[in-house]
């Protein structure tokens, strides 16, 4: 199993809205918690009148142990703060947005390295690769 990121406070796991922004942004700077989104439709049991609800952690295992458990459960997402963060309003068109948003993201995009004060300039530098994403990556 990967090893994902501790979160920035545990204290504050599950005190996040539960509506957040989905996916984007490229680069995080911290996770604030792991949800497990439940869907009754789908044969979690229903415990908000047919609604959707989630449960937050503050393991990436955690969550995936409750999403291995409840029938009707997504796999584990992470909810992230983005201090700044790269839009893409057009394909192949990027702006730096700088001001914090949270997101939801698949962890899988927590295998990116964090970002740091170079990560978006040089994304956005007209030497950038080719493959801005490689910068993304850590590759480049």
């Amino acid at each position: 199993m990967k090893i994902y990121p501790e979160v920035l406070d545990p204290e504050q796991v599950g005190s996040y809205p539960a509506v957040a922004k989905s996916g984007g942004g490229y680069v995080w700077d911290e996770v604030l918690e792991y949800r497990v989104w439940c869907h009754p439709h789908d044969g979690a049991p229903d415990l908000e009148e047919g609604s959707d609800y989630y449960y937050a952690f503050d393991t990436f295992e955690e969550a995936l142990e409750c999403s291995n458990d409840i029938p009707g459960a997504e796999r584990p997402l992470a909810l992230v703060l983005q201090r700044e963060y790269i839009s893409e309003p057009i394909t192949g068109q990027y702006e730096h947005i700088k001001e914090e948003r949270i997101t939801e993201w698949p962890v899988q995009f927590l295998e990116r390295p964090k970002r740091n004060d170079l990560t978006i300039p040089n994304f956005m530098s007209p030497n950038a690769p080719e493959n801005k994403l490689d910068i993304i990556r850590g590759l480049a």
